[in-house]
């Protein structure tokens, strides 16, 4: 269970996020939505460690989370597709991918495997790498620059190293946001793959709503950094604060 107890920030008179305590279970996949500047990024950077709460908590399985840097926290089991694209980005897509996946195996096992060693010597590591890459439909990019892969292809990548680390709770923030019509579905393909595992949690901020009907399995509102509503899809969306406040107007947030 991830949760967050009492969880705020103020930047200066402005509170972005007002105590917001909520739970999320394995097996479920919740929509974080609310109109631009409802506080939906600023939450997000608060549970994964990007900001410091003023007060409040981050708890995941019960263990404290709230004073652990972000990269402590990625080891802890929280993992957000943005934070991974700038790996390395002067290395291949492959490199990058084969890199993320020996990280994992060695925090694993705590063997003393050298990022750097001969690649070959790890045949199971980059078979898993590149069934990775197949996943993303990034197979026949294995080869290029992280730095030269178009947006589409760099948020595929986003998703195939958070795959690589495997983390307990995915965390996407926009994730289609900058792609094409034809490109969007490969990440929302990955999505629901992911949601399979009943022991992964999933959160997703988005502002289409198509998406949020069809993936979420939970919607939660905020507005001016407070949470107001909480529910099942339909109940949520049918609910008058949406209704009245959201739906038709929520909109890509600013990070």
């Amino acid at each position: 269970m991830l949760e967050t107890r009492d969880l705020t920030i103020r930047f200066g008179g402005h509170v972005a996020v007002n105590a917001v305590s909520c739970a999320f279970a394995p097996g479920t996949l919740t929509a974080i939505v609310g109109p631009n500047g409802a506080g939906k990024t600023t939450y997000f950077n608060l549970i994964s460690g990007q900001l410091k709460a003023s007060k409040g908590q981050v708890l995941l399985g019960g263990r404290e989370l709230s004073g652990l840097s972000v990269p402590e926290r990625a080891r802890a089991g929280l993992g957000r597709a943005f934070q991974l694209t700038n790996l390395f980005p002067q290395l291949t897509v492959q490199e990058n991918v084969r890199l993320a996946v020996q990280a994992t195996q060695q925090g694993k096992h705590r063997r003393g495997l050298n990022l750097w060693s001969i690649w070959s010597e790890h045949a199971d590591l980059i078979a898993k790498a590149d069934t990775i890459l197949a996943s993303v439909s990034l197979r026949d990019r294995a080869d290029t620059p992280v730095a030269s892969l178009p947006h589409g292809d760099q948020r595929k990548l986003e998703v195939a190293l958070l795959m690589a680390l495997e983390p307990q709770v995915y965390m996407f923030d926009e994730p289609t946001a900058g792609m094409s019509h034809d490109e969007a579905p490969v990440i929302l393909n990955l999505i629901r793959e992911l949601k399979k595992d009943q022991t992964k949690i999933i959160l997703l901020v988005e502002h289409k709503m198509d998406v949020v009907r069809e993936l979420a399995d939970r919607i939660i509102v905020l507005t001016n950094g407070t949470l107001v509503a909480d529910g099942a899809p339909a109940e949520v969306i049918a609910s008058p604060v949406v209704q009245e406040a959201y739906l038709g107007v929520v909109q890509e947030e600013a990070a």
